[in-house]
């Protein structure tokens, strides 16, 4: 069902909570942007806002988005308590905001603790929920996150078939639960069909440290600290730093997201840089999403524990060292060795990619098309906020 001609636009508000939401989103942001039955309410919350975690409302706005709401919720402690209250912040302030913008559809992404605030504020207001990345397993506290979104959302907008079959056995109603892929590989489609460097990230990005060459070999890290192992967050991180220093390859770092367990290793990597001063590593906080994946393209390896490894890492055929259990029975591709935390294992996953050829790329996570799908569908379903278990 589709909206009549000449009746006012489906109103489609859309949360993003995170930087790494933003590059699951981009494209089905443009495309309701565009959509000519559809007007999209953007909100920008939580760390999406902050300096110290790459400024991600910057790009959001340079990409030409226009904001409805900014909601400032991060409460200070990078700590299981400190994410609860945010959560809690989150949900006081996001129920005033969909108060004033009364959006016909309420749409969050993933799996982060800032979402499920945006779920149970759209719920308790009785506005339809889309969740978008549903039915994904992981092992840690964001799978209880995303389950329980599941079960709160109206609409499932998922990136894989065995994404599809969890969310079918959780009881949802199968008329509502559609495989789009992921939108971060709509951008991925695009860098790949130019690969090509088009910047050059120091001059462009700044950072901190060593002037890295990245026309030879290089390696890139992003290693996030695991919510239900936040408290080895530090000796996690000091594992991967051992190890890249011990390489000595050219290498790109980027900062953690903020989680439970982020301060340690944000303090790990500091004191690491402080002590040592590598010569082969430079540190950033962030980039635009096409950037990122044009750097990782161009990259022999990706290191750490970010989804990026999983899914767009997958569609580019860019090899994987996953360290730990952040990603643990996440679907993927062959580009990915799963490795421990220790050093050695760390070092010798590197230097096997460095001398073997390139995975072929995996479609895992879609062809490239799920944001046009995405703004589509959100169109076409039924307005509906009430579930029953009697499908």
């Amino acid at each position: 069902m589709t909206n009549n001609p000449g009746s006012a636009k489906r109103k489609i508000c859309v949360v993003i909570t995170a930087r790494p939401s933003y590059s699951r989103i981009k494209t089905a942001l443009k495309a309701i942007q565009d959509h000519p039955e559809l007007e999209l309410q953007l909100v920008v919350a939580a760390s999406a806002l902050l300096d110290r975690y790459g400024s991600a409302v910057n790009y959001i706005e340079a990409d030409g988005f226009e904001i409805a709401a900014k909601v400032f919720n991060i409460l200070e402690g990078e700590n299981l308590t400190a994410a609860a209250k945010t959560t809690g912040i989150g949900i006081l302030e996001l129920s005033t905001v969909f108060d004033n913008l009364s959006p016909d559809i309420v749409v969050t992404v993933a799996d982060r603790f800032e979402t499920m605030a945006t779920a149970i504020s759209a719920s308790y207001m009785n506005i339809p929920l889309a969740h978008i990345q549903g039915g994904e397993v992981t092992g840690n506290i964001d799978e209880k996150v995303r389950h329980a979104i599941t079960k709160l959302a109206d609409y499932h907008l998922v990136a894989s078939e065995g994404a599809k079959e969890r969310v079918l056995k959780l009881g949802e109603n199968p008329d509502f639960v559609i495989n789009t892929g992921c939108p971060s590989i709509d951008i991925a489609a695009e860098v790949a069909a130019s690969p090509e460097f088009n910047f050059n990230p120091l001059t462009k990005y700044g950072g901190v440290g060593a002037n890295v060459d990245f026309n030879g070999k290089y390696i890139v890290v992003m290693q996030h600290p695991v919510t239900n192992e936040y408290a080895q967050s530090r000796s996690h991180i000091e594992e991967t730093l051992a190890a890249v220093n011990e390489l000595k390859v050219p290498t790109f770092w980027f900062w953690p997201n903020v989680d439970a367990g982020s301060d340690g290793t944000s303090k790990g990597i500091r004191s690491f840089r402080e002590k040592y001063g590598p010569e082969h590593i430079h540190f950033f906080k962030n980039m635009e999403p096409a950037d990122f994946l044009r750097l990782l393209i161009n990259s022999s390896c990706l290191i750490g524990n970010s989804s990026v490894g999983i899914r767009e890492c997958a569609y580019l055929g860019v090899p994987v060292v996953n360290i730990g259990s952040r990603q643990n029975r996440r679907d993927r591709g062959n580009n990915v060795l799963d490795v421990s935390y220790g050093r050695e294992e760390i070092k010798s996953a590197i230097t096997q990619w460095l001398d073997a050829p390139r995975p072929e790329p995996s479609m895992v996570y879609g062809g490239g098309d799920a944001g046009k799908k995405i703004a589509n569908l959100l169109n076409q379903f039924p307005l509906t906020f009430h579930k029953t278990i009697a499908y």
